[in-house]
């Protein structure tokens, strides 16, 4: 099994090159969790930010490409691999600040640490 890539869709995502993201849902493994507000496309640095709207208290979150379990474009929704808890304990995101390299290694390795082999 290949290690790990947070920034890159893994091949049976379904994701397309080209394909825009912005306005998808997405679904945790036990729920809805919000919509697609902005996404990057960047080889090895795509990512998905993601507002959460009431769910926890608007706060957004910056997904990166690797939790992508599948993409749906019928239902225009994407499904990820970790928890609604394990999304919402991940490091703050500031939209003020953006995505920084300090940001990304965090983020990176928070997520690395949930990742369960691909076995969901």
């Amino acid at each position: 099994m290949d290690a790990f890539d947070p920034w890159t869709y893994r091949e049976a995502a379904g994701y397309t090159e080209g394909s825009d993201l912005v306005g998808y849902k997405i679904a945790a493994t036990d729920g809805d969790i919000g919509k697609v507000d902005e996404a990057t496309y960047e080889a090895g640095a795509a990512g998905l930010v993601v507002d959460t709207g009431p769910w926890i208290f608007g706060r957004k979150v910056l997904l990166p490409a690797g939790v992508v379990d599948r993409i749906d474009p019928v239902e225009e929704k994407v499904y990820v691999d970790r928890t609604k808890d394990q999304i919402k304990d991940s490091p703050d995101y500031d939209a003020e600040t953006g995505i920084n390299d300090d940001y990304r290694t965090r983020l990176g390795g928070y997520y690395g640490d949930t990742y369960r082999g691909g076995t969901l």
